[in-house]
């Protein structure tokens, strides 16, 4: 019986994630850091909300066994590139760090296909210097997930993102532009959830490909 970790718990994969971890026999407690109330309750579910940009004091939190990241906003949402990369990246890395310091085992996090530290591509570049910057720490097990774009019901309304899913499927059956077809975002929980029990290896990148299976 363990204990899960949770950040990002209201976003699209996160929602997903949560329902399936309270679902599963695997995870017998399941801590969700938040910046506003869970709306329902669950005899497994600890929610805290949490200011993230005084993570640091939450560091007891931070226990448990494994720790799930499906945090990320947009430029819009945030207001700048700046404000998206405190979200995207110093966040998520505090919150990874904190884990790994707390003796937590299990690191997941939801990356993006085509992230690269080096990429001209603003979104691309931030998710991969946080895939960069999370690879040394001292967790047993490190699991990187890269979708490319989700579907699926949001709280906010995104015109690309709509306008994306209608045309992707279309365009992506071209066989050089299979690696930017859309996703679920149930699809990229349920692999979470699999890859949290399933895997041995100390470090392993899921692709896109792999998240289909």
């Amino acid at each position: 019986m363990k204990t899960a970790i949770v950040i990002g718990a209201t976003g699209l994969i996160g929602h997903h994630l949560l329902t399936q971890l309270l679902a599963d026999s695997t995870y017998s407690k399941i801590v969700a850091l938040t910046r506003k109330p869970i709306e329902y309750n669950h005899e497994k579910l600890v929610n805290h909300v949490i200011d993230f940009n005084n993570l640091n004091k939450y560091q007891d939190y931070f226990i448990g066994d494994i720790l799930f990241s499906c945090l990320g906003t947009t430029k819009k949402q945030a207001g700048s590139i700046e404000n998206q990369r405190m979200v995207d990246v110093d966040y998520q890395y505090q919150a990874a760090k904190m884990a790994a310091e707390n003796g937590v085992a299990h690191y997941v996090l939801v990356s993006s296909s085509g992230a690269n530290k080096n990429a001209n591509s603003a979104y691309f570049k931030m998710k991969g210097e946080l895939e960069d910057k999370v690879k040394p720490l001292s967790f047993q097990r490190i699991s990187i997930l890269q979708p490319s774009l989700l579907l699926g019901e949001r709280d906010h309304f995104r015109l690309g993102e709509v306008l994306s899913s209608y045309l992707l499927p279309i365009i992506c059956k071209l066989p050089f532009l299979k690696r930017y077809r859309p996703i679920e975002g149930v699809q990229v929980a349920t692999k979470m959830l699999n890859v949290s029990k399933a895997q041995k290896e100390p470090f392993e990148i899921y692709t896109l490909d792999e998240l289909f299976k």
